[in-house]
């Protein structure tokens, strides 16, 4: 029976890693639900910003600037590209540096483009800020590795897929906030144009830059304190349950090493180590406390410290993890959802003008809006179907729910392309079912990629959103060479999408004999 207490009540948590077992969403006095904040308001400001463009490119800033649209086109595609760069770059740093500082760090970074929007003139200027504003779509990636680093296996599809959901109805509120924006500056304010749609890009800059602010201040990097030392909290909560045997290393390498010598906790470690774990003791207890432990086994326990800890990665040690078949599964399953998504999410608008003049710009925009408004409920329940699916076919089943709904999503875009629909209810309709598998199927990937490598979690995850940009990368160009003809583009992704995830389907999901994750 679902218990609604769950969702503002403190959390069990695992005692070696302190990961909750539940999502206390509704309570942001408790660090879980703290964190959960953070992670999806973060992100959601972050792609508010990122798609800031394209409800004002079509017909504002293009005719300000006497865009073509092949220069439209360009923008787009130089935006993701940007993203993609970053996203390769930002799972290795969150294994470094933990996921907090490179998320803060990326919304930093991209709030500087995001205030000189003003600063364009012309098309070059454009593609530019457009390419640096890109750094924006690359918090994505730290706000999955935090989720990840905060909520247990048993829920962590959820709460990544609440994230993920929540931070990309930022596309879809975009279209909503951007022309509000504009259209009251020039109503009310009476500004130009020329110069309000300039003026509007100053609000994502200030949200951008008080939420980074505010994570720094008010979380944590993991559950059990500071990044560099969360392989010591481990080993020292083993070691308050009486639990031996050999686990990471300080402070832990990518591949695993057998340990020698003494069976405590501790392994090898040096005496420094020893006089630090005793020195810290006391830390892990102070964000779960051991009266909301959950119960499992000492097997368990072991399995979790040796597995699922993530370490430093180095370059030679990164590329098995980069290149293994079932990484490669979730970048390419990855690169047909949320790559189509990204794709549809910049024309979509267009798409509607051009079908349905009347709605103009505020109202195609309005349309558009709702497909991104939909992860809000659909990506959410990707997870949830994930987790629930977990408790009774393991990673297997959340496997195949994966490829389902990619197939589902497939013959939706295809039956879109093929009756590119003139009557506004059956294309709406068509969208919206689309939209349920597409970003349902989000939901679901990132409810599988913890299960995948999770020593090296930022890589995995690094790699897995970047296939995504490099998908919307290759959509847009799709869309670019073939103008206007935005249905012939559906079908053809929905042919690729089809192929792209039968052909991976018969891949395992996680590597045989993986220590953690199962």
């Amino acid at each position: 029976m679902l218990d609604l207490a769950v969702l503002w009540k403190a959390p069990d948590v695992n005692p070696v890693n302190r990961k909750a077992r539940s999502i206390p969403g509704l309570n942001p006095f408790n660090v879980y639900g703290r964190v959960f904040f953070f992670s999806w308001f973060g992100f959601m400001i972050a792609f508010w910003s990122w798609y800031a463009f394209p409800p004002l490119l079509y017909e504002t800033i293009a005719k300000d600037l006497g865009l073509s649209q092949s220069d439209v086109a360009n923008s787009n595609i130089v935006s993701l590209t940007a993203t993609l760069l970053i996203r390769l770059v930002a799972g290795p740093a969150c294994d470094r540096f933990g996921p907090r500082y490179t998320f803060a760090g990326c919304l930093l970074a991209g709030a500087i483009p995001t205030a000189l929007a003003g600063a364009v003139y012309n098309v070059e200027g454009l593609l530019a800020l457009r390419f640096f504003v890109g750094i924006l779509g690359g918090s994505f990636v730290p706000c999955q590795v935090w989720s990840t680093g905060f909520f247990d296996k048993n829920v962590v599809g959820t709460a990544n897929a609440l994230t993920g959901g929540f931070g990309n109805a930022g596309g879809g509120i975009t279209y909503f906030l951007m022309p509000a924006i504009f259209d009251s500056l020039v109503a009310e304010r009476g500004l130009t144009p020329h110069v309000a749609w300039r003026v509007t890009f100053i609000v994502p800059f200030i949200c951008i830059v008080c939420t980074a602010v505010a994570m720094l201040i008010c979380c944590p990097d993991t559950p059990t304190g500071k990044w560099s030392e969360r392989h010591l909290a481990v080993q020292q909560n083993l070691a308050s349950h009486g639990i031996s045997g050999a686990v990471v290393d300080v402070p832990g390498e990518l591949t695993e090493k057998a340990t020698t010598g003494t069976d405590s906790p501790s392994g090898s470690g040096s005496a420094n180590d020893e006089k630090k774990l005793g020195f810290e003791a006391v830390e892990p207890k102070q964000v779960g406390g051991f009266a909301h432990e959950a119960q499992i086994g000492e097997q368990q326990m072991l399995d979790t410290a040796r597995g699922e800890v993530v370490v430093k990665p180095s370059f030679r040690e990164a590329l098995p993890v980069v290149f293994s078949p079932q990484t490669l599964v979730q970048a390419g399953t990855y690169f047909c959802s949320f790559g189509a998504e990204l794709a549809i999410n910049s024309i979509l608008g267009a798409y509607y003008v051009k079908n349905f003049p009347a709605l103009k710009q505020r109202g195609s925009g309005n349309w558009a809006a709702m497909f991104g408004l939909l992860n809000v409920v659909f990506r959410p329940l990707g997870g949830v179907l994930s987790d629930l699916i977990y408790t009774r076919a393991g990673v297997w089943g959340k496997k195949f729910l994966i490829h389902g709904v990619a197939v589902l999503t497939g013959v939706f875009l295809i039956a879109i392309g093929l009756t590119n629909p003139k009557d506004q209810n059956t294309m709406f309709g068509l969208v919206a079912g689309m939209a349920f598998f597409l970003e349902s199927g989000n939901g679901a990937n990132f409810g599988l990629v913890p299960h995948v490598h999770p020593h090296a979690n930022g890589i995995v995850s690094g790699c897995t959103g970047a296939a995504g940009n490099l998908g919307g990368i290759v959509f847009a160009i799709i869309f670019r060479y073939n103008h206007k003809d935005y249905a012939k583009v559906f079908w053809i992704i929905g042919v690729m999408t089809i192929g792209i995830n039968l052909a991976l389907s018969w891949i395992r999901p996680i590597p045989k004999g993986q220590i953690g994750g199962h």
